[in-house]
C-alpha cells in the first residue's frame, strides 16, 4: 500500500477534469509535491502544483519530464483522448491517434517513470480506464482503453517484484468539459478522484468508481445479449 501523504505525484493531464480535481486532492491529503502536466503548462492553475510540460505520445518529450522529475514515486495516467467515431467512418489516423494517447502515451509513461519509482524505494501507478473498457459501444476509443486495460494488468505483474503496485480506475461519464453535450447520469470529479486515491492507498487493484462500472463489471461472464440488447432487436 502507498501513502499518499509526502508522496511526490505526477498526474498526467493535470490542468482540467478528473486530473485536476486529482491535484486537489493530492495536496488535501498531504502530498508533498505534485507535478501537474499538460501540453502547455499555463493552463495549470493550482497554486502549489509544479506544472511540466508534456505531449505523452511524444519519446523525447516523455523521457525530459522523467528527466525533470526524478523524485516521483507516483505516477497518475490520467491524459486521454476520444475522437468519438465508430470504426467503419472514423479516419484510420484518428483511430492511430486515439491508441496513441490512450494507449502508446501510458506504456511511455510507465517504461520512463518505473525506473524512477523503483530508484525511490518503490511506490505505485494508476492508469484511467473507463466503462467502456469493457463494453464496446463507442468504436476505437472502446477499443484503445479496452487495450489500455490489459496493458494496465500485465505491468501489475511486471512491476510488483519491483515494489511498484498498479491500479486500474474503472468510471463512466464524469461532469467535465468533454462530457457538457452528453445528457446522462454523471459522476463529479472530486468524488472519482476521491476514490481513486482510496485505491491506490489501499492497494486495490481495481477502483470501479460508479454504478455503471460494477454493473457491467458484474456481467462481464454473462451473454453477450445481456451487454448488447441491441443483438435481440
Amino acid at each position: 500500500m502507498t501513502a499518499i501523504k509526502d508522496a511526490v505525484v505526477l498526474v498526467t493531464g493535470g490542468s482540467r477534469g478528473i486530473g485536476k480535481a486529482l491535484v486537489e486532492e493530492l495536496y488535501a491529503r498531504g502530498a508533498g509535491k505534485v507535478y501537474a502536466t499538460a501540453r502547455d503548462p499555463r493552463t495549470v492553475t493550482h497554486p502549489d502544483a509544479v506544472p511540466l510540460a508534456l505531449e505523452v505520445t511524444d519519446p523525447e518529450s516523455v523521457a525530459a519530464a522523467a528527466a525533470a522529475a526524478q523524485d516521483v514515486t507516483v505516477l497518475i495516467n490520467n491524459a486521454g483522448a476520444s475522437v468519438g467515431g465508430t470504426f467503419l467512418d472514423t479516419p484510420v489516423d484518428d483511430v492511430r491517434r486515439e491508441f496513441e494517447i490512450n494507449f502508446y502515451g501510458p506504456l511511455l509513461m510507465a517504461r520512463a517513470f518505473a525506473a524512477v519509482i523503483e530508484r525511490n524505494g518503490g511506490g505505485h501507478i494508476l492508469n484511467v480506464h473507463s466503462v467502456l473498457s469493457w463494453l464496446g459501444i463507442a468504436g476505437s476509443y472502446s477499443a484503445s482503453k479496452a487495450a489500455l486495460w490489459q496493458q494496465t494488468n500485465s505491468l501489475r505483474l511486471e512491476l510488483q517484484p519491483r515494489g511498484i503496485a498498479v491500479t486500474g480506475l474503472h468510471v463512466g461519464y464524469v461532469d467535465t468539459d468533454l462530457t457538457t453535450h452528453i445528457d446522462a447520469p454523471k459522476s463529479e470529479p472530486g468524488v472519482v478522484a476521491a476514490l481513486a486515491l482510496d485505491g491506490i492507498e489501499s492497494g486495490a487493484h481495481e477502483v470501479l468508481a460508479d454504478d455503471v462500472s460494477r454493473q457491467v463489471k458484474s456481467g462481464l461472464a454473462a451473454d453477450l445479449a445481456a451487454l448488447y440488447p441491441q443483438l435481440t432487436q
